[in-house]
């Protein structure tokens, strides 16, 4: 590992700048002239092309903290760098190259990673690759040969991802698989991401694969941001922000559109239906186009209701911590205002799911994944919702006008 702390940042395989860590707990980011004069883009919204450095006062700039590897994999990779701690720079330099969307970091003098010899096969082939991922859950970058999945290795870019079992919430791939099919047919007009149950070369139990919306079918690099980066914030507040802070900067940012705040409001209201709370700044993202920022496919949907996580993510009208089980039409309304939306157009919005719920029920119970226990601990949180907060929301419109 480079001494200095410091690492070469490549856009796509374009070489784009040095971050470097400063004096006290400061890191910065500057581009290089030669990626100036290129005529290729800003690496993050956050990071407009500029002669000037960016520094961050306090650990690594937003965008990059991002990047980083969080929960499970963060313990994995400071395992696997024969380490009790290390700094969210260090991971990002020793496992940067396969970074999610664009961008990736790689340390111009990597130390050599045999100091241990792991006994697990995942913490084997994450020692073998050099991915990061945000997320709790244990997860593996992959490759497709053959026809056969495999994780990727040093150099390799992934075009999928495993997810495993949670060793707190054993079901928990089942979960995201079946609320995942049911948004897709309460949402059949959005882009939703694809994903299937199946094997891993290596591995004995089944995992979760899903395909990377930040690669092309032949593994090139799509450029995206989470929420969390587009607004500034490290990866550890994206729990600190509101829903309405999404709307406002599609809103205000020139080359957004603003029909996707009513886009983003389906989807909110699609995944309170199903039980998903924890909707957070990382949980929705956006691509960088041509014409502007688009938003990316919804992904990481999981009825997080059944595990005890009974508050919603972000704050609505104000109010932090929002109880689901509480959850009120006029809260879903205010949130509606919130994105600048009209009574008519929330009341589309109610109307799409209320069309599309049996077919979502239906979806469900015909799954061949997922326990029947499982799906009906969904199906039965899902009806509560409908019956007690969704199915009111006409009513409390008209009461409005």
């Amino acid at each position: 590992m480079a001494n200095l702390l410091w690492g070469n940042v490549y856009y796509m395989d374009h070489f784009a700048g040095i971050l470097r860590q400063e004096p006290g707990d400061r890191t910065s980011f500057t581009y290089h002239e030669s990626y100036l004069s290129s005529g290729q883009p800003a690496i993050a919204h956050t990071l407009p092309l500029q002669t000037e450095p960016f520094v961050s006062d306090s650990g690594l700039p937003s965008f990059f903290d991002n990047l980083t590897a969080e929960g499970w994999l963060e313990e994995a990779q400071t395992r696997l760098l024969a380490k009790r701690r290390a700094s969210r720079f260090e991971l990002l330099l020793a496992f940067g190259q396969d970074c999610a969307g664009a961008v990736s970091v790689i340390d111009p003098d990597p130390q050599e990673r045999g100091t241990i010899k792991p006994d697990n096969p995942l913490d084997m082939a994450i020692m073998a690759g050099r991915a990061s991922l945000s997320g709790i859950q244990p997860k593996l970058v992959l490759i497709k040969q053959d026809g056969i999945f495999r994780p990727a290795r040093a150099k390799e870019l992934s075009t999928h991802f495993g997810k495993f079992p949670s060793p707190r919430h054993d079901d928990l791939m089942a979960n995201e698989y079946l609320t995942t099919m049911a948004l897709k047919t309460l949402l059949p007009d959005d882009s939703i991401i694809d994903l299937h149950m199946g094997r891993i070369e290596g591995f004995t139990d089944q995992a979760l694969i899903v395909t990377r919306f930040d690669r092309t079918p032949d593994g090139q690099r799509i450029h995206f941001e989470e929420f969390n980066q587009l607004l500034g914030y490290p990866s550890e507040a994206k729990y600190g922000g509101s829903h309405k802070s999404m709307a406002d900067f599609i809103r205000e940012t020139p080359g957004c559109l603003p029909a996707e705040i009513y886009r983003l409001y389906l989807r909110l209201l699609a995944g309170l239906l199903l039980g998903n709370t924890d909707m957070h700044l990382k949980n929705f993202a956006m691509f960088h186009t041509a014409a502007g920022l688009r938003l990316a496919p919804a992904y990481d949907a999981v009825s997080a209701a059944l595990y005890g996580y009974k508050t919603i993510a972000l704050s609505i009208g104000d109010a932090a911590n929002v109880p689901i089980g509480s959850l009120k039409p006029q809260t879903l309304i205010r949130l509606g205002q919130e994105f600048g939306l009209s009574a008519a157009a929330m009341a589309m919005a109610a109307g799409q799911l209320e069309r599309r719920r049996q077919a979502a029920r239906e979806a469900m119970v015909k799954s061949k994944i997922g326990s029947n226990s499982l799906k009906d601990e969904i199906l039965s949180h899902m009806d509560k919702r409908w019956n007690g907060t969704f199915a009111l929301i006409g009513k409390a419109l008209s009461k409005k006008r």
